[in-house]
């Protein structure tokens, strides 16, 4: 589409109107700046518009899953289940949303295709694969970790003679499954939100899974009315008390070796656990069972044990039992009766493993053992995570750099909110910040308020860019390897390191440092002038 004709310069521009962008306008809007935010989607919700897959729901609970930069927003919402399904998450942003009227500088059904330094004029030039082209001062990508789908990579897919859909793009009014026979490739956290679901459906389920991943139950239940009021009650304690938690999300952190234990105790513990629901119990319950190998094996054969138990056929179970990699390093997923659906007689499982997928036929999908017929095909194959939805937009900083190019050995920031060479660009939850490995909407908030302070501190010194400083940038790259290095989570061939993506750089992308320790170092940089970062204070163009 050929380019419009330039629209009126904006302060900032924020890419991306899920949770992460909505606050940001929010608070963009309170410092008095003009602002422009651009969204793929047809509205508001970011992930959570476009994952819309049958039995959507988050894994952390809703009343934990929440904005608090509003007492009175959290007091006025109801949420109906202990973990919200993907409607009702929806239904809150959009309340959101129409609450403080912010889609009126939202611009929907439109994508950042280029994202261009020009150092002349101090701003960054957005193209938009509408043709639309707006510069800004400030660039603030909200984009979301989990928001650029990886497609499969499996020849023939274009052949299939039935429909194929993605758990990544759900169409929006649902799919009817009734009576067919479904194949399902993917055995990741959407995968194991969508097959009991589907099975309860279709004539016949066939799951393709390659690796076996760790789940645990959510007991997911109605919320009490009662105990929402109690809890909302002392929800300003509740907020205070997450901030000191690794995760961002509450719970009872042990402190003894899982091996200094007695083993009936250990159990007992576990036990608790799996009766919860809460899937960062079991990693929380002995400290070193995310880094000592004999300790985290004891909470791997616990679950293990759980799934021979539940599952029927032993073959079956086997398959479905996760090893080769310790327990909690890929992200634990949580199940409404994941394990149990394979003890239905129309359910029947592929292991990849042993007989891996050649190409998908006109008729289904064919492995080194037999071809599949169905009728239609769903692909739960995940994302390009954290890194992919920034190297999509075709950020390019000063002298033209292209961030590929920065990142082509793995991504470098400072604190994960910037990039040296990259000045006036903020990335919401990007590499090397707890995001994905914390309650994410906790790291969004103490982010975007970090940003909105910065941008006001920059007007009030009239200090016209900020960039990290290259070594502090090094340092902290760094200290982000240095303390992952610390765990067993880049044992795992996970999404956390960009296994899952060929050609990806094997980089550890998050910060396990834990929450509270990273926003107390956040916090100090700010408050020592934004030590490592660089700031010109050339007056900033009226």
């Amino acid at each position: 589409m050929p380019p419009t004709a330039d629209r009126e310069p904006v302060d900032v521009v924020i890419v991306g109107a899920g949770l992460a962008g909505l606050y940001m306008l929010h608070r963009v809007r309170g410092l008095g700046l003009t602002v422009r935010v651009f969204e793929a989607g047809d509205d508001v919700g970011g992930t959570w518009y476009w994952n819309r897959y049958p039995g959507a729901r988050c894994d952390v609970p809703s009343l934990e899953y929440s904005y608090s930069f509003d007492p009175e927003l959290e007091q006025e919402w109801e949420w109906s289940e202990r973990y919200a399904t993907q409607p009702e998450i929806l239904r809150y942003i959009e309340h959101v949303a129409d609450r403080y009227d912010l889609r009126r500088d939202i611009t929907f059904g439109t994508r950042v295709v280029s994202a261009v330094r020009d150092d002349e004029a101090n701003s960054w030039r957005i193209a938009t694969d509408t043709g639309e082209q707006v510069a800004c001062t400030w660039l603030v990508t909200a984009a979301g970790c989990l928001s650029a789908p990886k497609p499969p990579e499996i020849p023939g897919v274009e052949t299939f003679a039935g429909p194929i859909w993605s758990t990544s793009n759900w169409p929006a009014d649902g799919v009817d499954l009734t009576g067919l026979r479904v194949g399902v490739v993917g055995t990741g956290s959407s995968g194991i939100q969508s097959i009991p679901v589907i099975a309860e459906q279709a004539a016949s389920l066939t799951v393709f899974q390659r690796t076996p991943n760790y789940s645990l139950p959510a007991r997911n239940a109605p919320l009490d009315p009662e105990y929402q009021r109690e809890w909302k009650a002392r929800y300003r304690e509740h907020r205070a008390a997450v901030l000191q938690m690794r995760t961002g999300i509450l719970i009872e952190r042990g402190t003894q070796s899982a091996l200094a234990v007695d083993p009936d105790e250990r159990t007992r513990r576990f036990e608790h656990c799996w009766d919860t629901g809460l899937f960062a119990c079991i990693p929380a319950s002995y400290p070193d069972i995310t880094t000592d190998l004999a300790a985290n094996e004891t909470a791997a054969e616990f679950v293990r044990a759980k799934i021979r138990a539940t599952v029927r056929d032993p073959e079956v179970a086997e398959a479905l039992t996760p090893r080769g990699y310790p327990f909690g390093t890929k992200r634990i997923c949580l199940d409404s009766g994941y394990y149990e659906t394979f003890n239905r007689d129309t359910v029947s499982l592929v292991d990849l493993r042993r007989t891996p997928i050649v190409e998908v036929t006109p008729r289904g999908i064919r492995t080194t053992e037999a071809e599949h017929e169905f009728d239609a095909l769903v692909f739960a194959t995940g994302f390009d995570a954290v890194t992919g939805p920034l190297l999509r937009m075709g950020i390019r900083g000063r002298d033209g750099v292209d961030l590929r190019e920065r990142w082509a050995d793995g991504p470098r920031s400072y604190l994960g909110l910037q990039v040296a060479g990259f000045p006036n660009l903020f990335t919401i939850t990007g590499p090397g910040s707890p995001s994905v490995v914390s309650n994410v909407i906790v790291s969004i908030e103490q982010h975007v308020d970090w940003i909105a302070e910065c941008l006001r501190y920059l007007r009030e010194h009239d200090i016209a860019t900020i960039e990290p400083d290259l070594d502090a940038e090094d340092a902290w790259v760094q200290h982000v390897h240095d303390v992952a290095a610390l765990t067993l989570y880049p044992q795992a061939p996970s999404w956390f390191v960009g296994a899952n993506v060929p050609g990806k750089p094997r980089v550890f992308m998050p910060y396990l440092g834990g929450v509270p320790a990273y926003r107390q170092r956040c916090a100090e940089v700010a408050a020592a002038g934004y030590n490592g970062f660089r700031l010109d204070r050339r007056t900033v163009p009226a």
